[in-house]
């Protein structure tokens, strides 16, 4: 009996120690994936001018999974050695809250969650297992405590922002973090929540994900439709309070109400235009026009699903796409990073991009205003004082 006894704790310890060691990056392996494509050489003249950028990616969601973010690490696409590496001054980090089973572009209820299991399996604190509120502030906690060295500078006002510009000109190499819950439903039905989760460091709002929630219809989910009156509230109230709204992954109607509605502009932090890519992810040139009219950014991603072609030439022709319609003011990065996408690039060789971008014909202007000079005056006027 004792015999037995002793088998099965074995057994359970191995599991645990599988469960807790292996297998959070044995999957994270499977889904944030670094396609094998060969990437162009980098000449000597696209890495001086990338060494002088101000370079800034509007999404990652890098808090997700069980990697030690201080360290470099060969899973995934973004980690702080390598944001460095790839001379990122702002890196958006946003929170994943739930996602549905069999996650798909055209049809999603919000009856499965994969989520749970990635928490539990990660160790994550109980409360956030059955909690997509505290799975929200656990993963700004895991913010919080990069921001404890002087390896992360945590954004929440315009001042943080302007002393993370002074200390990189200065040659320190902090890098910037921005946090974003993607999709509203942490919320859970109470506008207290934004509050809360505000005075903890959030500035970025993302309405919907794979799913509609209470806030509206999801561009990936099956009502199709625009805001609630809860929704309208959040968009009010984050007005309010100068948080930054992101309609990425937005129903093409609530899309069109926020750009309404809310007194300043909002961001689509990763995507593309579907003109360039005509895939159910990304919005029609009318609406991604006004988003621009409305003094908005794009932020055009790296992955299949908003570019189509995932080079980093492929990438470039979106960009160039996105320019032409919505004028160069107007777009950015937003890599979708650790977002279980494929990439070509991770973040340590963005540099690929710029020597895209040159191979091109793009102006040392137009490099930098979509590598990062965009965003950094969209902060600087949207960030709250």
């Amino acid at each position: 009996m004792r015999i037995a006894l002793r088998l099965l704790i074995a057994v359970l310890a191995c599991a645990l120690v599988y469960l807790h060691w292996f297998l959070p990056a044995q999957v994270e392996r499977g889904i944030n994936v670094k396609l094998a494509l060969d990437l162009p050489t980098v000449s000597e003249e696209a890495q001086q001018l990338h060494d002088t950028l101000f370079i800034a990616d509007l999404h990652a969601d890098s808090l997700l999974w069980k990697r030690d973010l201080s360290r470099a690490s060969d899973v995934g696409h973004v980690d702080l050695p390598r944001l460095r590496q790839g001379n990122v001054t702002l890196q958006v980090f946003s929170a994943t809250t739930k996602s549905p089973k069999n996650q798909n572009y055209t049809r999603n209820d919000a009856d499965s969650d994969r989520i749970t299991l990635l928490a539990v399996a990660s160790f994550w604190p109980p409360r956030t297992w059955n909690s997509l509120y505290e799975r929200a502030a656990y993963q700004l906690e895991k913010l919080h405590e990069l921001a404890a060295t002087d390896a992360l500078t945590l954004i929440t006002d315009q001042a943080s922002f302007r002393d993370l510009l002074r200390r990189r000109e200065a040659g320190e190499q902090t890098v910037g973090g921005l946090y974003l819950i993607e999709g509203a439903h942490p919320l859970e039905g109470d506008l207290d929540k934004l509050d809360r989760l505000y005075d903890r460091g959030l500035r970025i709002v993302g309405l919907t994900h794979f799913f509609d929630n209470e806030t509206g219809g999801s561009l990936h989910g099956i009502s199709g439709e625009g805001l609630t009156e809860f929704g309208r509230a959040v968009v009010r109230r984050a007005n309010e309070l100068d948080m930054i709204i992101d309609i990425a992954h937005a129903s093409p109607a609530m899309a069109r109400e926020v750009l309404e509605l809310s007194t300043q502009p909002v961001i689509l932090s990763h995507g593309g235009v579907k003109s360039a890519c005509d895939t159910a992810r990304n919005f029609d040139d009318e609406l991604m026009r006004e988003l621009a009219r409305r003094g908005g950014l794009l932020g055009v991603g790296y992955w299949r699903g908003a570019v189509c072609d995932p080079t980093p030439a492929g990438v470039v022709r979106s960009i160039r796409h996105a320019i032409d319609l919505m004028g160069i003011e107007h777009v950015a990065l937003g890599s979708d990073y650790d977002g279980a996408v494929a990439v070509s690039f991770d973040t340590s060789q963005l540099a690929v991009v710029t020597e895209a971008m040159l191979r091109a014909g793009f102006s040392e202007r137009e490099i930098r205003l979509v590598m990062g000079d965009n965003v950094r005056r969209f902060l600087l006027e949207n960030l709250p004082e």
